[in-house]
């Protein structure tokens, strides 16, 4: 069954294996995908379907080093050398939409850009420049009105060239403590605006940007991602959010997303995501559901077969094995993944991994 294909909306799939969204940092000049990533999303294009690396839809969002940004031509330009490639193999690939908010330092950023948050509150830690190493956080400026409303458009625009660059959709990334989940979660959201202060205000960001996106590409070409029960970049849990995210879910259900897309952060030490809280999630989606989390080739026929969830995304064994689909087919060992090269520059554990004779 996970290696079968299959359908979800009008995409045809070559198997129910996704490839889950790992930063890299390789998009060295100016934030612009180039051909050393075109080549490591071509070498795994034979999994049914790759969301790339979270990639900010503005400048501000920019809030690590060498992250891929789309908003301007010639991101529009590196990306679709990635498209095309991943295309020229028979692969699919969406771009997931991630604005880092308040989890940056004014150091990433280009010129005249800032650090934004849904409150002035900064993320406690540090962060890797290229310039000056590790530094604080920087301390956010508290979003007024006027910046939610340009950044639900800077979101829309990015769907918009999204397809323009050749993808077949966007997920938007409203998981693992980013700005969408600054606004999502109490712990970081203490506005007492019409964008905080209840569930549904805590929700409206979310909900407005996947309008937004569906304005601007229609739903069968955006997803969403969504991470409860995380504890990632200071996020948490908190009073009422098993509630919140059913109601945001089922706010969204009527649109017809592309699909609802779950990672239970529980394989990295996070709490687990309880399966009847999953199941409660699909449920209330009702339309094609994607399971992420720790799982290997045995674990995800099971969740499949089990009706959990339509497609199972892997991530780290995707990013060490570019054949992780033939390895499962064959039941061939794993390489494993070297961790020292995950965000740094060039090829060196990013598309030397070996592959099967």
């Amino acid at each position: 069954m996970l290696l079968e294909p299959t359908i979800i909306r009008a995409l045809q799939l070559r198997n129910r294996v996704v490839m889950a969204p790992l930063t890299r940092n390789r998009a060295v000049d100016a934030n612009t995908p180039n051909d050393l990533m075109a080549e490591y999303y071509a070498q795994r294009a034979s999994a049914g379907l790759i969301v790339t690396e979270g990639t900010s839809p503005s400048p501000n969002g920019l809030g690590y080093a060498r992250i891929p940004g789309l908003f301007n031509a010639a991101h529009v330009a590196g990306w679709r050398r990635v498209t095309d490639a991943v295309h020229a193999r028979g692969g699919r690939i969406v771009v997931q939409l991630m604005h880092a908010g308040r989890v940056s330092q004014q150091c990433n950023l280009p010129a005249g850009a800032e650090v934004l948050g849904p409150t002035s509150d900064p993320l406690p830690g540090e962060v890797h420049t290229d310039s000056q190493g590790l530094l604080p956080y920087s301390t956010p400026r508290a979003m007024t009105s006027e910046d939610v409303a340009r950044a639900i458009e800077e979101y829309a625009q990015a769907a918009r060239l999204a397809i323009e660059a050749g993808f077949d959709g966007v997920e938007v990334h409203a998981a693992n403590g980013y700005l969408i989940e600054q606004f999502l979660n109490a712990n970081i959201n203490t506005r007492g605006d019409d964008w905080g202060g209840s569930a549904q205000n805590r929700n409206r960001f979310a909900v407005e940007v996947i309008r937004a996106a569906v304005a601007a590409i229609g739903a069968e070409r955006v997803g969403l991602r969504l991470s409860p029960f995380g504890a990632f970049n200071a996020t948490g849990a908190f009073d009422g959010q098993d509630a919140q995210y059913l109601a945001l879910v089922r706010d969204i259900a009527p649109l017809g997303l592309l699909y609802l897309h779950v990672l239970d952060h529980s394989a990295m030490g996070a709490p687990a995501v309880p399966a009847p809280y999953k199941h409660a999630l699909r449920t209330a989606f009702g339309g094609p559901f994607i399971l992420a989390g720790g799982f290997d080739a045995d674990s995800a026929e099971a969740a499949l077969r089990a009706g959990d969830a339509d497609l199972i995304a892997f991530g780290r064994p995707l990013l060490a094995n570019p054949d992780l689909v033939e390895r499962m087919r064959r039941g061939a060992p794993l390489n494993a993944p070297d961790m020292r090269t995950f965000y740094t520059p060039g090829p060196a554990g990013y598309t030397d991994y070996p592959v099967l004779a």
